[in-house]
């Protein structure tokens, strides 16, 4: 378990949770909004972990506050239980300007090496619970009554808190939602909550409005490419394909990046690209086999697919070497523009994204790909 120094992007919710730390103002419930993969549990367990430590000082309500967030006080002026009860602030809203001043995490960050610390990052604090819930679909009000609302009774066994993560939580049922409301609402004052959600909409309002709301977006592509090549040591290329193809989602640029069956179908995408304009029809439904190992993950097929085409446009219009994210491919690239049209790549992007569509309404997967392979080697190549 990694601490805010190590969290990549997402900079000012990491300055906004450690001058909540620094300065003594502390919510008793947050939730962390973002898609899968862009940080969310490395976030709240850095979060976690950092005000479990043992040697991370916290500071009571009466030293100095946040600059800009008087507004974590509770609505009705009270200081309760030295910490802030929000009423459902977003700090990308207007409550918190890009010109508030926050300082960095450098000196609010977990030690990672007293006791308290070795529990969190082994995933053992007693203190540090995760919710678990029978159905993976849902989280029913028997999982949060017995794990979060009867439990938070209990006071810390060793740490300074109890912090309550939830992931997932748009799963949570109304009845879960509910039952958990109350003890968000009034909590003891060692009690912390996370909700972590990919669609904080699911979640009813009267447990938004108690949450401070953290929208975690998209990693830079520069950032996500560094990371690539220093941690997972992948070649340049290869990072700003999968940097690119992500979209800002970390989590899903180190699976790419890790993942052989995603080297495999880039391999077979680019079989495709060179060679389409040469196929015959029959080669054709030959290829639609191939691309049949690929049908779980069809979805980052065309996906590649884009790119590739996005790339040939880009080149296409600026012969700018630098902006392509196919490099390796140049030389594919550079002969492939001499033959195709705009109007032909615009027909090959639209024939994509109805390819897509086609397969997620379970429209037979060989004509749909032999039908979009058409219409690359008609517009493309023709």
């Amino acid at each position: 378990m990694a601490g805010f120094d190590e969290i990549l992007g997402h900079k000012k919710e990491v300055a906004h949770l450690a001058q909540a730390i620094r300065s003594g103002k502390v919510s008793h419930a947050y939730l962390f909004n973002g898609e899968k993969g862009t940080g969310k549990n490395m976030l709240a367990k850095a979060f976690a972990q950092t005000l479990q430590c043992e040697r991370v000082h916290i500071p009571s309500n009466d030293t100095e506050t946040m600059s800009g967030d008087s507004d974590l006080e509770h609505p009705d002026g009270n200081d309760m239980h030295n910490m802030a009860r929000p009423n459902g602030i977003d700090i990308h809203g207007t409550d918190h300007p890009d010109s508030m001043n926050m300082h960095s995490a450098e000196d609010i960050t977990p030690c990672g090496e007293c006791h308290s610390c070795r529990q969190a990052m082994s995933g053992n604090h007693p203190d540090i619970i995760y919710l678990q819930h029978e159905k993976p679909a849902s989280i029913g009000v028997k999982d949060v009554r017995e794990q979060l609302v009867g439990d938070a009774q209990i006071r810390p066994y060793n740490g300074k808190y109890k912090i309550y993560i939830i992931n997932d939580a748009e799963k949570m049922t109304v009845q879960a939602q509910n039952a958990i409301l109350k003890t968000i609402e009034e909590p003891p004052e060692y009690v912390i909550v996370l909700l972590l959600t990919a669609n904080d909409r699911m979640l009813l309002d009267t447990i938004r409005s108690r949450c401070v709301t953290l929208n975690l977006k998209p990693v830079p592509d520069e950032v996500v490419k560094e990371y690539l090549m220093k941690e997972i040591q992948v070649p340049d290329y290869q990072a700003d394909i999968c940097a690119a193809f992500a979209q800002g989602n970390i989590g899903k640029a180190v699976r790419l990046a890790s993942s052989e069956d995603f080297n495999a179908i880039k391999g077979s995408a680019m079989r495709l690209v060179r060679s389409v304009g040469t196929m015959e029809i029959s080669a054709i439904i030959d290829y639609v086999k191939e691309v049949q190992e690929y049908k779980v993950s069809i979805g980052d097929y065309l996906d590649l697919l884009a790119l590739w085409y996005r790339d040939m446009v880009y080149y296409k219009a600026t012969k700018d070497v630098e902006g392509v994210i196919f490099k390796d491919e140049l030389r594919t690239i550079r002969e492939t523009v001499q033959t195709c049209s705009y109007e032909g790549v615009d027909v090959v992007m639209k024939a994509i994204e109805t390819a897509k569509a086609r397969l997620n309404a379970n429209v037979n997967f060989d004509l749909t790909m032999e039908l979009l392979f058409l219409v690359i080697k008609e517009n493309i190549h023709g």
